[in-house]
């Protein structure tokens, strides 16, 4: 299947990129870290549209007036998302934060529902909430923690960002969706792509405007720290082009449900590449993760 294929490479990517961008979110601000993403995402999600309309033989199709505000509502909401993550590490780490950003499972089906009309069987909504559930252990760190505990946890600072950031990418999702929608082509990897390439050049508009106003000095900075910075962009593309076409072809829900196998990525990223260090007792949160992905698959 074309949409599993996508989000097990596209949390595969996410996570890889993410990895990267915090090693770049050292030398950069918060806002320059997410704009390199865009910055060098573009011009290769560009290469990628243009290789698959030569070798599908496509050429541009009508697009519907809803197509704009829907990829300009996704892309905002998307980089405010990034930010909220970026800082989400700053308070704890990478691994913690992407874990509360994965509550957009949860949250993506409850606004695919509200927003989209989408159902889901009983099987899928358990493997969503098994999945939340390991992914909020492995928030813990390993730490055995009681209800009380727990709770304290989620107001701290690294929750409240994660976890809205989650929001965000979930609401993110709708309207990409939502965008494809607006395009006039049956190949639903040629409207993803359309709807990415729109969505990068938004955002590069955006947040790019946004530093050179407010923080100019951070474009020095970004030059000079193009070879990670460019690592960033491509890994973001790629990342992306696999969600959108995820979106473009299965329920937003589903493949928010899948897409937490993002989680086992980011501990393996965060080990090995960050040096980050994992608590054995991490295994069970892992174990979640994984049913919850394999009941969400049968409930499909």
């Amino acid at each position: 299947m074309l949409w599993l294929t996508a989000t097990v490479l596209g949390g595969f990517f996410q996570s890889w990129r993410t990895a990267v961008q915090q090693r770049v979110r050292a030398s950069l601000s918060v806002n320059a870290a997410g704009l390199v993403r865009y910055l060098f995402g573009f011009p290769v999600a560009c290469i990628l549209l243009a290789l698959y309309m030569v070798w599908r033989g496509l050429v541009v199709p009508e697009i519907a007036p809803g197509f704009l505000p829907n990829a300009l509502a996704a892309g905002f909401v998307q980089v405010i998302a990034t930010n909220l993550l970026i800082l989400s590490f700053g308070y704890r780490n990478y691994v913690v934060g992407t874990a509360y950003a994965k509550t957009e499972a949860m949250q993506g089906a409850v606004l695919a529902m509200i927003m989209l009309g989408e159902i889901l069987s009983l099987l899928t909504w358990a493997g969503i909430i098994v999945g939340v559930i390991g992914v909020i252990l492995l928030s813990t760190g390993g730490a055995k923690v009681g209800p009380r505990e727990m709770l304290r946890q989620l107001t701290q600072p690294a929750a409240l960002c994660g976890i809205s950031a989650g929001f965000l990418f979930a609401l993110t999702a709708i309207f990409v969706k939502r965008a494809t929608f607006e395009l006039g082509t049956e190949d639903k990897v040629h409207a993803a792509l359309i709807t990415l390439v729109a969505v990068l050049f938004l955002q590069l508009l955006m947040q790019g405007s946004y530093v050179i106003w407010r923080e100019r000095e951070q474009v020095t900075k970004i030059i000079t720290n193009w070879r990670v910075a460019g690592q960033v962009g491509l890994l973001a593309a790629l990342g992306s082009a696999c969600w959108f076409t995820g979106f473009a072809t299965a329920p937003v829900a589903l493949v928010r449900a899948v897409g937490q196998v993002e989680v086992i990525f980011t501990l393996f990223f965060g080990r090995f590449y960050l040096n980050e260090k994992l608590a054995r007792s991490e295994v069970t949160g892992l174990l979640l993760v994984g049913a919850g992905v394999v009941l969400a698959l049968l409930g499909a």
